[in-house]
């Protein structure tokens, strides 16, 4: 992780905070870039620094002995990673990686802790988030045991597509392999079909999405169950994640 010059606030919990609030946080956080692949937090681990993704994101693995990391969730801009401190648990319930390359306001957990009794509207905030989390990864665990492998596929495009503010994703066929929780060969397939259908471009590991209502037509029910969630909870106008 190396800092970088101050971005703009695009995370989405600290945008809607009050002025007074916002200002409280932000002179205890540090602009940083996430590089793919970087490690965050590790499960049942101490939580040392808690990060607002701004056009980075941040993947949320459980792993099981002889099994590869299966995606549980994702957080961009639209949340935090380390909300469960809000709830005085300082330790982190999953592992926690970089999926995508982007620019995040890191801040340590013993000047969160600090400042949130003086920031109410952030507490309520992130409680209403774990909420969102919880849901993520329940709707997460019924897609992977009931959807077809296409419509689970597009759902996870979309997701990410919303949360990297770009329609380039770097993804190879067996990340999206280990993420989704099946073989190599049944992403191949799923992929291919939704290159045949024109919705997106697949070439040695590089994604291009190229009709999102396509995409969202072909999804699962699950993807905009978990947008009418979000928005239930923090209400805005059209949908919430997406750039």
């Amino acid at each position: 992780m190396s800092s970088t010059a101050p971005a703009p606030i695009v995370n989405l919990l600290l945008a809607r905070l009050p002025h007074t609030e916002r200002k409280r946080i932000l002179q205890h956080c540090e602009p940083v870039q996430m590089l793919f692949g970087s490690v965050l937090c590790e499960a049942d681990q101490p939580l040392r620094s808690l990060y607002f993704p701004l056009t980075g994101f941040i993947s949320l693995v459980t792993t099981l002995e002889g099994h590869q990391p299966l995606e549980l969730g994702l957080i961009g801009n639209e949340g935090m990673l380390g909300a469960t401190l809000a709830l005085d648990i300082a330790s982190a319930p999953t592992h926690a990686v970089v999926q995508g390359t982007g620019s995040a306001l890191r801040i340590s957990a013993r000047r969160l802790r600090q400042a949130l009794p003086d920031c109410p509207r952030l507490l309520r905030a992130l409680k209403r988030y774990l909420y969102v989390l919880m849901v993520q990864l329940a709707q997460n665990a019924a897609c992977s045991h009931f959807h077809e492998l296409e419509p689970r596929l597009a759902r996870w495009l979309l997701m990410t597509h919303d949360r990297a503010h770009a329609d380039n994703l770097h993804l190879t066929h067996e990340f999206l392999a280990d993420m989704l929780g099946v073989r190599r060969s049944g992403v191949t397939i799923a992929a291919g079909t939704l290159q045949q259908r024109r919705l997106i471009r697949y070439s040695r590991g590089e994604i291009t999405i190229l009709d999102r209502q396509g995409l969202k037509a072909v999804a699962c029910e699950c993807y905009d169950a978990l947008i009418e969630d979000y928005a239930r909870l923090f209400p805005v106008h059209g949908n919430p994640l997406a750039h």
